[in-house]
C-alpha cells in the first residue's frame, strides 16, 4: 500500500466514523462541531483499517508460507518483479510488506520460520492488529510506500 493509499483509507474511516457517532455539542455555547481525528480514535477502540490490512496481509502470507514453495501463490508471495524500476519508486514485494510490519513490532529474524509455528505466527498477526504508533514517530519504515 503507498502513502497515498494509506491516507485516503484513513479519511474515509474517520469519515464513516464521524457519520455514526455524529457532531458533538458544547455545553457552553450551544454549538455544534465535527469529531477531531483523536476524539474519534478514542471513541472507537478497535483497530484502524491499516492495521486490519495489514494483519490480514500477515495472516496470508503465514498461510502461503506453509504451503509450500511449489505452489503458484508461494512463488507471487516471495518472487522479485522483473524489468526496470519505475522513476523514484523503489519496487516491492510481499515479502517486503511482511519484514516492514515485523520490524514495526519489533521481531526479527526468517519470517518464512516464524511462519511455520502457527501459534507463534498467529501471535505475531494478533500483535501487528493491536499495534499503536505513538502519535509523534515518524515513517521510519516508507522505503517501499511513498507515492
Amino acid at each position: 500500500m503507498t502513502l497515498g493509499e494509506e491516507r485516503r483509507l484513513t479519511v474515509f474511516e474517520n469519515r464513516a466514523s464521524r457519520r455514526v457517532f455524529g457532531p458533538k455539542g458544547d455545553e457552553l455555547t450551544g454549538d455544534w462541531r465535527k469529531l477531531h481525528n483523536e476524539e474519534l480514535s478514542d471513541l472507537y477502540s478497535l483497530p484502524n483499517i491499516l492495521r486490519v490490512v495489514k494483519s490480514r496481509r500477515m495472516r496470508w502470507a503465514g498461510h502461503v508460507a506453509r504451503v509450500g514453495e511449489g505452489s503458484g501463490v508461494h512463488r507471487v508471495l516471495v518472487g522479485k518483479p522483473e524489468g526496470k524500476r519505475p522513476l523514484e519508486r523503489p519496487r516491492c514485494r510481499w515479502e517486503d510488506n511482511i519484514k516492514m510490519e515485523l520490524q514495526e513490532v519489533g521481531e526479527d529474524g526468517d519470517w518464512m520460520l516464524l511462519a511455520q509455528d502457527r501459534d507463534r505466527w498467529r501471535a505475531l498477526v494478533s500483535t501487528v492488529m493491536n499495534f499503536r504508533v505513538p502519535k509523534n514517530a515518524g515513517n521510519f519504515l516508507t522505503s517501499c510506500r511513498t507515492s
